[in-house]
């Protein structure tokens, strides 16, 4: 019997708030693709096809969105977001075999996959440099020993991906809302857990995190040069531009850098490396972006600079604005969270003319009219704020 796949995509990301208000994690697109595509994506190189998705939070739009896909996927609804244990036992009644569970917010590679699913009962881990922000593991002679959520003082730097290899036996003995907490149970009860190396492996906790999953998802992209490109754009790189976009006179746009369909660009627009910029989004003339996400239907007008930034769905900068990346602390939930980041803009904000953002989110619906040169460092705008 083949190896099945459970992905967790039930969970909302409130820590990447603006952008998963009105999206759940999971459909956030990093190089123009949700991220649960990509992980959907790294399953079939991997040669696993028998996935179920459990779905929770804004569950409609998931699964409007899986079934556009080309593959088919169970779905299964998590009615009540109880935790990581409680999700996969939603899906128990379709696991027929040994199987893998992973969670549709976070970017793994085809190898890792293969890797975990070589060895039963087994967890996927990494090293990294914020640990807190995890499930801290102890392993001892390549066995797991236990495993802390989350510690305010994490004393080693390896972490669970939150993958995991079951027996289907274990199905029956997982009585926890969390995972990792039915992974202690099961350890303390003599079960073992291998613990295997991820390859590549990447979530993103805060919305600047976005920007270097971009990064590493962008070496992934193919060439394709679709739309109309006039003759005096230079372009370099790998690049995918789509159906239906133009690419104006004088505009540079140096790879990777992935351009949905029906944009307009330029004329006299740069567009440097690491760049993912959507559908129906016009950049107007000599406006430079770097290493950004730019959601549809975004409008950058002209003469502005956007630099490490994320701008959501449907948002206008307005002319001789710019965003520039700075270090610094943003309060979130009422703690400062250390920072980097030019401007992070959730949905249908408008920025006014000659707007200087530095390390900056802005909410929702936000209005940003009246003062010229108005300039905001380190701050944390609201939804629905009209700043005059």
């Amino acid at each position: 019997m083949s190896l099945q796949a459970v992905i967790l995509a039930g969970g909302e990301g409130t820590r990447l708030r603006p952008l998963t208000q009105n999206k759940p994690k999971a459909l956030i697109p990093v190089a123009n693709r949700p991220i649960l595509e990509h992980v959907i994506i790294s399953l079939l190189t991997a040669g696993i096809r028998d996935i179920i998705v459990v779905t929770g939070y804004r569950k409609e739009q998931v699964m409007r969105h899986l079934a556009r896909l080309t593959e088919p996927v169970m779905i299964v609804e998590q009615s009540n977001q109880l935790g990581t244990g409680h999700a996969l036992l939603c899906a128990r009644n379709y696991i027929a075999g040994d199987f893998l569970v992973l969670p549709g917010d976070n970017y793994i590679d085809p190898a890792s996959i293969r890797n975990i699913s070589k060895t039963r009962n087994s967890l996927l881990f990494t090293t990294h440099l914020q640990p807190s922000n995890f499930g801290v593991i102890s392993i001892k002679g390549g066995i797991v020993r236990g495993i802390i959520e989350k510690p305010v003082h994490a004393t080693r730097m390896t972490v669970s991906c939150g993958i995991y290899h079951f027996g289907h036996d274990l199905l029956e003995r997982i009585n926890q809302n969390i995972l990792s907490d039915a992974l202690n149970f099961l350890i303390e009860k003599g079960f073992k857990f291998t613990a295997v190396q991820a390859c590549a492996w990447q979530d993103a906790i805060y919305p600047w995190d976005l920007l270097s999953m971009n990064e590493r998802l962008l070496t992934y992209i193919n060439q394709q040069k679709a739309g109309v490109i006039n003759s005096h754009a230079v372009i370099s790189g790998i690049v995918s531009i789509g159906k239906g976009t133009k690419i104006g006179p004088g505009t540079v746009i140096n790879g990777p850098v992935i351009i949905g369909e029906d944009c307009v660009i330029g004329p006299h627009v740069v567009i440097k490396a690491g760049c993912s910029i959507g559908s129906r989004v016009r950049i107007e003339p000599f406006s430079s972006i770097t290493n950004s996400i730019l959601m549809d239907d975004v409008v950058i007008a002209s003469h502005t600079s956007i630099s490490s930034s994320v701008i959501g769905e449907g948002c206008t900068v307005s002319e001789f604005s710019s965003a520039i990346c700075k270090n610094g602390y943003i309060q979130i939930n009422e703690k400062p969270i250390n920072s980097s980041c030019g401007v992070i803009m959730g949905n249908g904000v408008f920025g006014g003319p000659s707007v200087i953002y530095e390390n900056t989110i802005v909410g929702n619906d936000v209005i940003i009219d009246g003062r010229v040169g108005i300039k905001f460092s380190s701050a944390n705008i609201p939804d629905k704020t009209r700043v005059i």
